[in-house]
């Protein structure tokens, strides 16, 4: 459950760091795709870096507090973000060799 949240946040993430940086975006579906990928990724990352292992426990065992929805939400939606920020100067940079 945990990652599905990562990966709607990272879908929101991306596409609200294209709107607001207008010369890294990519278009809505790009943003999305990316912003999905930097959600799981970062979600995950983040996830074992602030204690994931402890909130996981909690999931299978049938319950989700509000710590880990937050938490999934939070690296979910920078994940996301950074990611397209990152792809999108890659893009910009190569568009100007």
């Amino acid at each position: 459950m945990e990652l599905i949240i990562q990966l709607i946040a990272g879908a929101l993430g991306g596409n609200a760091a294209g709107a607001v940086l207008k010369n890294q975006s990519l278009g809505t579906l790009l943003n999305s795709i990316v912003g999905i990928l930097g959600g799981g990724i970062g979600g995950q990352i983040l996830g074992a870096v602030m204690g994931g292992g402890a909130a996981a426990g909690a999931a299978t065992a049938g319950g989700l507090d509000i710590g880990s929805i937050i938490q999934s939400v939070a690296s979910g939606g920078v994940g996301g973000g950074v990611l397209l920020a990152v792809i999108g100067a890659i893009k910009n940079a190569m568009a100007k060799s």
